[in-house]
C-alpha cells in the first residue's frame, strides 16, 4: 500500500531550507510586532498573526510554542537590535560630543524605521505590575546591562575634557531617550497638534534635528574663550 499523506498542517509544520525558515521567522515577527503593538498581549490573536504572516497557525507554534513566547520573541527583536545600534555608536572612535550626538540620533533612527516599537514596549513596562514582567528582567541583563558601563564611561569622559556640564549619566540618558519616545509613542495627539502627518519624511527630520539641538543645548559646555593676554587693556603708549 502506499503511504498515507500527511494532513496539510503536519506538512507545513517543519520548516524548509534555513533561508527560508529565517524567512518565516521574520514574517510571523514583524505581524506578531503590528498585532501586539495594536491589540497589547490580552488583546492579540494568533490566528491574526498567523493570518498577516501568510503562514497556518501549526507552522507559528513550531516556531514559537505560546503567544507568551512570541511576545517574548518580539521584545527581544526590538532590543537587540537597539543595542547592537547603539552600541555600534558606543564602540566609534569619537570625541564625545559628537559621540552622544551620534548616539541620540542613532536611537532616533532605529524608532522612525519602526515607530511601533515604543508601543510595544510601553505596553509590557505597563502590564509588568504586581506580578511583574516575566521578559524585562532578561532583556536588560542581555541588552541593556553591557551598554550601562560604556555609555557612564562616555559622560564621564566628556566631564573630564570639560566638554559635558556635570550631570548624571543615566538621569541624561533617560531624558534623551524619553524624547525620542514620546514623539512616536504620542502620534494620535501629534497628528491634531501639527495638523498633518507626524511621520512625514519633512516631519520626522525636523523632530530628529530639534531633539540633536537639544542634547546639544543641555549638555555641551560653552566653547572656551581665548585666555586674555597679560598686556588686554593695557595702556601700551
Amino acid at each position: 500500500m502506499a503511504p498515507r499523506s500527511q494532513p496539510a498542517a503536519r506538512r507545513l509544520s517543519r520548516p524548509g531550507p534555513r533561508g527560508d525558515s529565517e524567512q518565516t521567522r521574520a514574517a510571523i515577527l514583524k505581524a506578531a510586532l503590528e498585532e501586539f503593538a495594536q491589540e497589547g498581549l490580552a488583546g492579540a490573536r494568533i490566528d491574526h498573526i498567523a493570518r498577516a504572516a501568510r503562514v497556518n497557525k501549526a507552522l507559528l507554534y513550531y516556531y514559537f510554542r505560546d503567544k507568551e513566547a512570541l511576545y517574548g520573541a518580539t521584545l527581544e527583536h526590538v532590543f537587540s537590535g537597539l543595542a547592537d545600534r547603539l552600541r555600534g555608536v558606543l564602540e566609534q572612535d569619537l570625541p564625545p560630543r559628537e559621540k552622544i550626538i551620534a548616539l541620540a540620533g542613532a536611537h532616533f533612527d532605529y524608532i522612525a524605521a519602526s515607530p511601533i516599537y515604543p508601543r510595544v514596549v510601553q505596553r509590557e513596562l505597563m502590564r509588568a505590575g504586581r506580578s511583574g514582567s516575566p521578559h524585562i528582567q532578561r532583556i536588560y541583563q542581555r541588552y541593556l546591562a553591557p551598554l550601562k558601563d560604556r555609555l557612564v564611561g562616555l559622560f564621564a569622559e566628556g566631564m573630564a575634557r570639560g566638554d559635558f556640564r556635570p550631570v548624571h549619566p543615566l538621569h541624561f540618558f533617560f531624558s534623551m531617550v524619553a524624547m525620542n519616545v514620546f514623539y512616536f509613542s504620542s502620534l494620535p495627539m501629534l497628528r491634531l497638534l501639527l495638523d498633518g502627518d507626524p511621520l512625514a519624511p519633512e516631519r520626522v527630520a525636523a523632530r530628529r534635528a530639534a531633539v540633536l539641538d537639544f542634547v546639544a543645548a543641555a549638555l555641551f559646555t560653552a566653547p572656551r574663550a581665548e585666555q586674555p593676554s597679560a598686556t588686554d587693556g593695557k595702556d601700551e603708549s
